[in-house]
């Protein structure tokens, strides 16, 4: 059985840049937990290369900046979300710096660079790894907060909800959560008047992605279990240049290459059009186009000529520029025998980031009472078909803010919570089997890669579908006859995250933003969001 509940005002999922954000908030008023996954610093927003998107250049509104993610977005967006957050941005950049993140400045304003989509600089960043900025100075403030717990290494298993109450008021109300304790090695309950998920996304249903080891869409096949609307699902983006190393497969190459001038252009395995800058064919933004653009040229060529990859060059710049803009990069191509001041480096696309989600109001509540939801795990209105480069860590802080303000405001209606079940691990047995969890993880991320990739058939769709039947099947037997296990609990949510995003993918009789499918090329008329219902 589990240890003694562990009981806070507010229970945080997650220890990223909205985790952190909400709790950073809650804590003026409130007694907070923060559980993450792995170590606290493990997630999606330490491995941010880019920055983050903010009106604060001369010339540049709200409204440009509101247009350029709508744009990107193909219409799919809320527009009075885009609205709250593009409009809450400044703010957020002038709190971060109180913080103590070391903006990149020129003089003494703010150092902006420009990304694809954008038609303004106003990308804020430091060097080329803004997300470890952000994290290591949230993270300051969290330890140094009396209100704020932090406990790692917490596998999330499933929400704490009435179902699970001593005395079932059949209210549907979320209560907390059950993890795994890594350390303990046995599961804890943690309870809370309030909880909010801020686990990121579902990156790594993929055979090919820059999201972290722990991007296994806990959050998301959480809230789907406990009753929540999931949208949108079939907008996975993926980042159009990703080294390409046999040994290293998640190393992202930051889109601000791009935008100081990296130009795309064929290998040499490409023969007589070796060293050819296609993307001018493709868009008139060229490098500068959305992702989902430049994304799926990249994949044409790749596909067209039978390559592994292309390259992406910027050593025209000069070696100060280079060094200078994109300091960690350079490095660690270096490492890797690759000098970017000299020569191209070779490029893929990779799953990147997860447009949909958990659905969410401007206040981050869910469908469920006491939950809330902030950052990747959540399908807000702001992204749409497509996210806008360096709007990800912009969402965090805008949304981590307004659940935390949301919940400090309505307080007196929150519940302590009631009787909760603990754990019943007493009717399961260790596995001698741990090879079936990893055979199954492979499959759904080779078939995710081959058959709900960049480009879609309805029959490679329904083929995913098929195979995701005959894995859950053996899934849930293996989950109700084992113990649980960290790789386990992700099988299990990454297998959910993967039906979710094939289901959603099959609905879309169309092609808009990221989702791309040969059967229905066109792009219709009026945008709807896919909301699938529990």
């Amino acid at each position: 059985m589990a240890d003694t509940t562990h009981v806070s005002d507010v229970l945080i999922i997650g220890s990223g840049a909205a985790g952190l954000t909400a709790a950073l908030n809650l804590a003026e008023h409130h007694k907070v937990t923060v559980l993450a996954k792995g170590k606290l610093n493990e997630g999606s927003t330490a491995w941010a290369q880019g920055g983050i998107a903010a009106v604060l250049e001369p010339g540049d509104t709200f409204e440009s900046h509101i247009e350029d993610t709508m744009i990107a977005g193909a219409g799919l967006n809320n527009r009075e979300t885009v609205e709250m957050v593009v409009e809450n941005a400044p703010v957020a950049i002038e709190r971060l710096a109180k913080l103590g993140v070391p903006f990149n400045t020129d003089g003494n304003t703010l150092h902006l660079t420009r990304e694809g989509g954008h038609s303004h600089r106003r990308i804020v960043h430091v060097d080329d790894a803004t997300g470890w900025a952000v994290q290591e100075a949230l993270l300051r403030a969290a330890h140094a907060h009396p209100n704020i717990t932090l406990v790692p290494d917490q596998v999330v298993i499933d929400l704490a909800t009435s179902r699970h109450e001593e005395r079932y008021s059949g209210a549907g109300t979320v209560w907390g959560v059950y993890a795994y304790d890594k350390e303990a090695g046995h599961v804890r309950l943690f309870t809370a008047r309030a909880t909010v998920l801020a686990t990121g996304g579902a990156g790594r249903t993929y055979l090919f992605s820059t999201a972290p080891r722990g991007a296994t869409g806990d959050g998301i096949a959480m809230a789907w279990r406990a009753g929540c609307r999931i949208s949108n699902m079939e907008m996975m983006q993926f980042h159009p240049t990703c080294l390409y190393n046999l040994e290293v497969k998640n190393f992202l190459i930051t889109e601000a290459v791009r935008g100081e001038g990296g130009h795309l252009l064929l290998p040499p395995d490409a023969g007589d059009e070796a060293g050819y800058r296609f993307m001018p064919d493709v868009d008139a933004r060229a490098e500068l186009a959305p992702r989902d653009i430049v994304a799926r040229a990249i994949d044409h060529e790749i596909k067209r000529l039978g390559l592994d990859y292309v390259h992406l060059d910027i050593s025209h710049k000069g070696p100060e520029f280079v060094k200078h803009h994109f300091p960690t990069i350079h490095a660690r191509l270096l490492d890797l025998g690759i000098d970017m001041t000299r020569e191209p480096i070779p490029v893929v696309p990779a799953q990147h980031y997860t447009c949909g989600g958990v659905v969410v109001d401007r206040h981050g509540r869910t469908d469920l009472p006491n939950l809330y939801a902030a950052g990747e795990v959540t399908q807000s209105g702001l992204h749409g078909a497509n996210r806008l480069a360096s709007n990800s860590l912009l969402e965090c802080f805008v949304f981590g803010e307004a659940a935390a303000n949301h919940i400090t405001a309505n307080w007196g209606d929150f519940a302590p919570p009631p009787a909760i079940r603990p754990w019943d691990e007493s009717r399961v047995a260790d596995s001698d089997e741990e090879v079936v969890i990893k055979q199954n993880w492979t499959e759904i991320r080779r078939f995710m890669w081959n058959y709900v990739g960049i480009v879609r058939t309805t029959k490679r769709l329904e083929r995913a579908a098929h195979r995701i039947k005959m894995l859950g099947d053996e899934i849930a037997d293996y989950y109700g006859h084992f113990r649980v296990t960290p790789d386990l609990i992700e099988l299990r949510n990454l297998h959910q995250a993967a039906d979710l995003i094939v289901k959603s993918a099959l609905h879309r009789h169309e092609s808009r933003g990221l989702h791309y499918t040969l059967d229905y090329p066109e792009t219709l008329d009026v945008a709807v969001d896919t909301v699938l219902v529990p």
